[in-house]
């Protein structure tokens, strides 16, 4: 190719990459504060700020200083949390996490006092609050599926009860986002969104959270019950009976090695969908950042621009307020 035909190109791309404020005219995806749903962990105890070792940056509150915390996200412009408990004791049953003044629930009344306009979301699961730290109730080493369903509906009922605008059940059991949705209606809350964790995966990326909220499985692992990594028909499948069974947003979990999983729902769903960008994702950016080997805040931008990218219109992220603050 010659420097003479060069020069006669018409189609040059770069034409539109030359400036700082070209490059904003023509981007086609942008991040907002306003896709952003700040992850938090609630534990008992008193005046406990409490940072997670394989989490830097992340705590988990007490109920008394929950309300700092709130106010931070508040003030930066954060529209969401999605509430994390730590109960006091744990049983087979899982009925610490469905009592009236449980650590969620007590946790949703001190968000609303401080902030009522903040959006309040609760994961409703019952690992951290099993003995045998499984999503479902266990019998003779087998989490029961249709068993659970009543209990995970009587937790979705008790957050909503406590003042959650929206439930989001995690714990992959099947059925689980119509009995939710039944109960729900049943006790009168109709209008209260259900945010399904609906591709959710047997992923090794979820480690830190585990430590974070005390929700390792004493035995075995959740493959039984979360979906196979190379699976994308699956997923689907998954999505598809959420929302025939009632959900309003639909999950893909984690996010970065599934930004396959979020194309396909949304070139197929035309319902919101969000992606949650997981402990173990947080991390590895983390250490490496502390290590100096990458810039933290050009990474953290670049992942969640690819999830947005890829078709997500809500991210959960532990990067939420360090994102708010740098892009205002």
């Amino acid at each position: 190719m010659s420097l003479e035909f060069v020069k006669r190109m018409k189609k040059r791309p770069r034409r539109l990459r030359g400036s700082r404020n070209i490059r904003r005219m023509v981007r086609e995806t942008s991040l907002s504060v306003d896709d952003l749903i700040y992850p938090i962990f609630v534990r008992y105890g008193e005046h406990i700020r409490e940072e997670i070792p394989s989490m830097p940056g992340v705590f988990r509150f007490t109920l008394d200083e929950l309300q700092g915390e709130i106010e931070e996200v508040k003030e930066l412009g954060i529209p969401a949390v999605i509430l994390f408990g730590i109960p006091e004791y744990k049983d087979d049953e899982a009925t610490s996490a469905f009592e009236e003044n449980g650590i969620v629930q007590e946790a949703i009344r001190i968000v609303k006092k401080t902030a009522p306009e903040l959006f309040v979301i609760t994961d409703v699961c019952m690992c951290q609050y099993t003995t045998l730290g499984h999503c479902g109730l266990v019998k003779d080493g087998k989490v029961l599926n249709d068993e659970s369903l009543e209990v995970l509906a009587k937790i979705a009922v008790s957050h909503a009860k406590a003042g959650a605008d929206m439930v989001a059940p995690s714990a992959m059991m099947d059925g689980q986002v119509g009995a939710i949705r039944e109960a729900l209606d049943k006790e009168g809350f109709t209008d209260i969104p259900i945010m399904g964790y609906s591709a959710k995966y047997a992923s090794a990326f979820y480690g830190p959270f585990r430590d974070a909220a005390e929700s390792a499985p004493q035995f075995g692992d959740r493959s039984t019950y979360q979906m196979d990594p190379p699976n994308w028909r699956e997923a689907m499948r998954e999505i598809e009976l959420d929302i025939e069974e009632g959900a309003d947003i639909v999950m893909v979990k984690p996010a970065l090695p599934y930004l396959d999983i979020i194309a396909r729902a949304r070139e197929r769903f035309d319902y919101p969908i969000a992606a949650y960008n997981v402990s173990g994702e947080y991390s590895l950016i983390k250490a490496a950042a502390l290590k100096g080997w990458i810039d933290e805040k050009r990474v953290v931008l670049e992942v969640l621009t690819a999830i947005k990218r890829a078709g997500a219109d809500l991210i959960l992220t532990y990067f939420a307020k360090d994102v708010a603050r740098w892009i205002g």
